[in-house]
């Protein structure tokens, strides 16, 4: 595979609540304190960053891999009715095992206070979705903590199941798409 049958590139996705915007290092600026609490990091450690710490994280995102072989799709989740934002969805994607074809790993954050309304499942189900539609993609893969239960759940409900794979401390989830 060359570099461009690697590329994929992200766009806006809509649902019936939400609005998914490609991520851009000004979106630092909403975010911050939608992701400002440490209970955000319970199962993935570490502490919330502050306002520039997370514009820089955001500019490296924005500007892509090092790796040519390596997509980073990244979004702003946006609650429609309002427009105010609730988390971040994302998704790596690179060369799967076989070399064949595209492997996406995903990930979510929704703020502690849109937790438990279904945005974060809603917007895993776009992802996914979006991600069967793009060529070569033939699988998408989560890295969960076995006790969050809450992210397992999101996982299940965009199509994913466990395996008996760790990384990490985490279990690996898998949907692997019929080509």
């Amino acid at each position: 595979m060359n570099r461009a049958e690697h590329t994929v590139e992200a766009g806006p996705l809509t649902t019936e609540r939400l609005t998914l915007e490609p991520l851009r290092v000004t979106h630092a600026d909403e975010l911050a304190p939608v992701l400002d609490d440490a209970a955000l990091h319970t199962f993935i450690g570490g502490a919330p960053d502050d306002l520039a710490t997370l514009r820089a994280r955001y500019a490296r995102m924005v500007a892509g891999s090092p790796d040519p072989r390596v997509s980073w799709c990244n979004w702003v989740i946006r609650v429609s009715a309002d427009g105010r934002p609730a988390g971040t969805v994302q998704a790596t994607v690179r060369p799967d095992a076989t070399g064949d074809g595209l492997a996406a790993e995903i990930a979510w954050v929704v703020g502690t206070a849109w937790q438990g309304r279904g945005v974060a499942s809603e917007a895993a189900r776009a992802l996914v979705a979006w991600l069967r539609g793009r060529p070569g993609v033939t699988c998408v893969l989560a890295h969960i903590h076995p006790d969050h239960a809450a992210s397992a759940a999101v996982a299940r409900a965009a199509g994913l199941a466990p395996t008996e794979e760790w990384h990490d401390g985490e279990v690996k989830w898998l949907l692997t798409f019929d080509r």
